[in-house]
């Protein structure tokens, strides 16, 4: 089964990167190109399931990630980055975290009319940084149409806060802690 084979290439990392914290780690699943392939074959179906006509891969990790499944889905890839990265127009998205503030920029001219926008990326935790993508994306005139995110930290509470902003965005999950 998928999530046995995703889930045994995760390792805790406890106390990283502050007391208290266990960090999920995926380089090991990154290093096993069949848990790698697996997992990108199965964003794959599901961009391909709902139409995606874009993958978005938000900053950092989820650049790893979403970058594979665009070429498997024949799709574009649109980088979500943080603020100051990206060159040209963009439009920026700032947001809360729990310790402060962030800010996310798209480049404006990213996405078509009608583009249909799958976004990726490899932990959900609070939801803040997925739900400033898509206000992102539609600000761009696309319509993200699900969340794919290859772990989530239901402790966190990060669906509920996507489900507030976004309601009509689904969040697809391949691993539950």
């Amino acid at each position: 089964m998928i999530a046995d084979l995703l889930a045994s290439r995760i390792r805790d990392v406890p106390d990283y990167p502050k007391p208290g914290i266990v960090f999920k780690d995926i380089t090991p699943l990154l290093a096993d190109p069949k848990a790698f392939r697996a997992m990108t074959a199965e964003f794959a179906r599901f961009a391909r399931d709902i139409g995606a006509t874009k993958v978005v891969g938000l900053e950092a990790r989820g650049f790893i990630l979403a970058a594979p499944v665009a070429v498997e889905a024949e799709v574009g890839f649109i980088p979500v980055r943080k603020a100051g990265k990206l060159p040209g127009a963009v439009h920026a998205v700032s947001y809360q975290l729990e310790y402060g503030s962030a800010t996310i920029e798209v480049h404006q001219d990213s996405f078509h009319p009608g583009d249909r926008v799958l976004i990726v990326d490899d932990v959900l935790a609070t939801g803040g940084t997925a739900a400033a993508s898509i206000e992102a994306i539609r600000a761009c005139g696309a319509e993200p149409v699900a969340v794919a995110v290859l772990l989530e930290l239901t402790f966190l509470s990060g669906r509920a806060r996507l489900a507030q902003a976004a309601p009509d965005v689904p969040v697809n999950t391949l691993l539950t802690v």
